[in-house]
C-alpha cells in the first residue's frame, strides 16, 4: 500500500487495511505520550454535552496558566482552527522552508519580509529558535514539551497553541491565540464561528490544568527522546532525537509504507519538502518495545 499523506490519516489507513481502531500504532501525530488519560476523565463531564458552550471560566484558567491578560487569550477548535483564523487576519506572511505547511495554506500572499511565521520547536526540523530570534507569528504547538514552559513570552507577537498536542486529544481540539493586543484577539472574535469549541472540551480544562506537569513531562521526553533514537542507531538507522516530542530518521527507501504494513505509522517528511526524512513521534513508554520491533523487522535501512 502506498501512501504519503502526513499525520492526521491513520483511521483512514487503518481503514483500507482491514485493520480496528487501535491496532495501527499512530506516530504520525505527534502528542505528548505522558498526557493524562482525557477519555477516564471526560465520563465525569458528559453532562456539558447539553447546553451551549460558555468559554469564558476556561478562557480565566487558562490565561492564569499562560501569565497573560484573559482579554487577549481567545480559545479556538484546536490549532488549526487558529491558524486559519489568524491568516485571515493578517492575510500575508513569510514562512521559510521547511516549515508547517497550514501557514502558507492560510495566506493570501507568502513572501520575504511579510513577517515571519515561525513553528518553535520548529516542525518537522524539531529545533528550537534562538533567544533572539523574532517573529510576528509564534506557533508554541509543542514548545511546552519541549522547555517544561507554557510560552516563551513574546508579548508583541502573535502566539499559537495547540492544547491537542500537550492533553494527547487530537479528537477532542483545543487550541488558542494569544495575541499581542486587545484589540487584535477582538478581530479574532469577530471571524470566529460562534461556540467553536465544544462544551465538553471547556469542561474537561480544569481537570486537566490539575494533571499537568511540564517540567516533569518535558524531562521525561528529552529521555524517551533519546533512548529511542539511541535504540535505533543500534539497529543501523540514521537516527536523532529533537527538542520536541519526536525523533528523526534519514532514510533513501519508503520507510513509511513498510512500517504500514508492521501496522505503525510514522510521519513522511516529503511533503516540507525533504524527501528522505521520516517523524516518528514519540511512543507511549509501554509502546516502546513494538515500535523498536517492528524497526528492526524492516528491510529498508
Amino acid at each position: 500500500m502506498k501512501d504519503t499523506q502526513h499525520g492526521g490519516d491513520a483511521p483512514a489507513i487503518a481503514r483500507n487495511l482491514g485493520l480496528a481502531p487501535g491496532e495501527l500504532l499512530d506516530l504520525s501525530a505527534s502528542l505528548n505520550p505522558f498526557a493524562p488519560d482525557v477519555t477516564a476523565l471526560a465520563a465525569n463531564h458528559l453532562s456539558a454535552l447539553v447546553p451551549y458552550p460558555d468559554d469564558g471560566p476556561a478562557t480565566e484558567r487558562l490565561a492564569s496558566e499562560f501569565g497573560v491578560d484573559a482579554r487577549r487569550l481567545v480559545l479556538c477548535n484546536g490549532g488549526a482552527q487558529a491558524i486559519a483564523l489568524l491568516g485571515a487576519v493578517l492575510k500575508q506572511g513569510e514562512v521559510r522552508q521547511p516549515e508547517f505547511s497550514l501557514y502558507q495554506r492560510h495566506l493570501d500572499t507568502v513572501g520575504h519580509g511579510l513577517g515571519r511565521w515561525r513553528s518553535n520547536p520548529s516542525n518537522p526540523l524539531g529545533d528550537l529558535a534562538d533567544t533572539d530570534e523574532e517573529a510576528v507569528v509564534w506557533d508554541e504547538a509543542f514548545y511546552p514539551l519541549a522547555t517544561g514552559q507554557w510560552t516563551r513570552g513574546d508579548s508583541e507577537s502573535w502566539r499559537i497553541g495547540s492544547l491537542t498536542k500537550i492533553w494527547a486529544c487530537a479528537g477532542l481540539r483545543l487550541g488558542y491565540v494569544i495575541a499581542p493586543t486587545d484589540q487584535g484577539a477582538d478581530q479574532i472574535r469577530s471571524i470566529q464561528p460562534r461556540w467553536s469549541v465544544n462544551g465538553l472540551a471547556l469542561a474537561l480544562i480544569n481537570d486537566l490544568l490539575d494533571q499537568t506537569d511540564l517540567p516533569e513531562w518535558s524531562s521525561r521526553i528529552t529521555q524517551l527522546g533519546s533512548e529511542l533514537a539511541n535504540d535505533l542507531v543500534e539497529l543501523g538507522y540514521k537516527a536523532r532525537s529533537t527538542a520536541a516530542n519526536w525523533v528523526l530518521v534519514e532514510n533513501e527507501q519508503d520507510l513509511r509504507n513498510e512500517l504500514i504494513q508492521k501496522r505503525v505509522l510514522i510521519r513522511d517528511c516529503t511533503s516540507f519538502g525533504l524527501p528522505g526524512l521520516f517523524r516518528i513521534a514519540l511512543p507511549k513508554p509501554g509502546e516502546v518495545d513494538r515500535v523498536v520491533s517492528a524497526f528492526e523487522t524492516c528491510s529498508v535501512r
